[in-house]
């Protein structure tokens, strides 16, 4: 039994976490997996997000503060040294700096990394430090998506990477009983229901969101997942709007299934992505979904069930939105993600190159 050690910038309820436990919770049986977390601290994290507590005794917290902090290189070189990883495998360009270059100098064989979307290479000082970073450390490169790859390699020519495309767990988000699941969040049980789960920063786009709710019959309710610094604003916007009596701020949801199970329709508005899970979560318990066209979001959604529109555009979303709520499904969005979005093709294909 091997070590693999994974390496992120935080452990928050967000994509990249939710993948990285999921990746450890099903390698278990043939590594010995850690993970890594550079900010924050254990008692903090745990408190933040419960699910953590099934992975107490693998979790370990560098305690990084912003900035660059050299003292982090020499912290992961013990690390390295006392763990003995086998596999060493990062998520995102702060990891793989400091990750990777610590598993390089500790001797470590096998580097893997993760790019989970390509947006932020739009900044030329990002692309030339992931540029030294991938020359420094020659990880095994992974893109969680289609677009992710073919902007990786537009941006930086020499770079091949390989797609995994991110998975979920299919035997976990099932369809079940919608009353039963609004009764659980404490939702209305007659209204339409849209439904998004997300952080709530800018950059997904919920202020675009609210804009189109008011353009919608006044039986259709929005739900929102996710906690963020936008909170106050987009209160406040609902507010201004006149419909704070149709928008549910759940703040953070432990139960997501409950959360997918009590929608009509599930909406993921964002500006920029990689290949998001949430999209995926909702079509698994059979919620259809519109999405922007950004990032890998197309790439998760079933292009019989569910409908893409550009982002920004408030009346095309609003446009998709009505349409979604006013058609019956004649088809399951599940079976597209059995086909493409099952974690256990994802584990599959990231156990292939751990045995490189």
């Amino acid at each position: 039994m091997g070590t693999v050690i994974q390496i992120v910038q935080h452990l928050q309820p967000g994509g990249i976490e939710t993948l990285v436990l999921d990746l450890a919770s099903l390698t278990s049986q043939k590594h010995k997996v850690f993970i890594i977390s550079l900010e924050s601290d254990k008692s903090r994290a745990l408190a933040n997000w419960p699910r953590l507590n099934n992975f107490s005794k693998q979790l370990i917290f560098l305690n990084k503060k912003a900035g660059w902090r050299l003292k982090l290189f020499t912290d992961l070189i013990k690390l390295f040294h006392n763990l003995n990883p086998d596999i060493v495998h990062t998520h995102h360009i702060g990891p793989l700096i400091y990750g990777g270059l610590a598993a390089r100098m500790a001797g470590v064989q096998c580097l893997v990394h993760t790019e989970h979307d390509a947006w932020h290479l739009d900044s030329f000082k990002r692309r030339i430090l992931q540029r030294l970073a991938f020359k420094l450390t020659n990880p095994h490169l992974v893109a969680d998506a289609k677009h992710v790859a073919y902007a990786l390699a537009k941006r930086m020519p020499r770079c091949k990477p390989i797609v995994i495309p991110n998975g979920i767990n299919i035997n976990h988000f099932v369809p079940g009983n919608k009353v039963e699941a609004r009764h659980k969040l404490n939702l209305p049980l007659q209204e339409k229901i849209i439904g998004c789960a997300a952080r709530l920063e800018p950059v997904k786009g919920h202020r675009y969101l609210l804009s189109a709710l008011i353009t919608l019959d006044d039986d259709i309710h929005l739900a929102l997942a996710g906690i963020g610094q936008e909170k106050e604003s987009l209160m406040k916007q609902a507010q201004n709007l006149n419909i704070s009596h149709r928008v549910h701020f759940l703040g953070h949801v432990n139960n997501m299934l409950s959360f997918y199970q009590s929608l009509d329709v599930f909406c993921l508005p964002s500006l920029c992505e990689g290949l998001p899970l949430s999209p995926l979560e909702a079509q698994s318990c059979g919620v259809p979904v519109v999405v922007t066209r950004t990032g890998g979001s197309p790439e998760s959604t079933c292009s019989t069930t569910g409908l893409i529109v550009e982002p920004r555009q408030t009346s095309e979303l609003a446009f998709a939105l009505k349409t979604m709520c006013s058609t019956q499904q004649h088809s399951d969005p599940r079976e597209f993600v059995k086909k493409h979005g099952d974690v256990r093709m994802m584990i599959k294909a990231y156990e292939n190159i751990y045995n490189t």
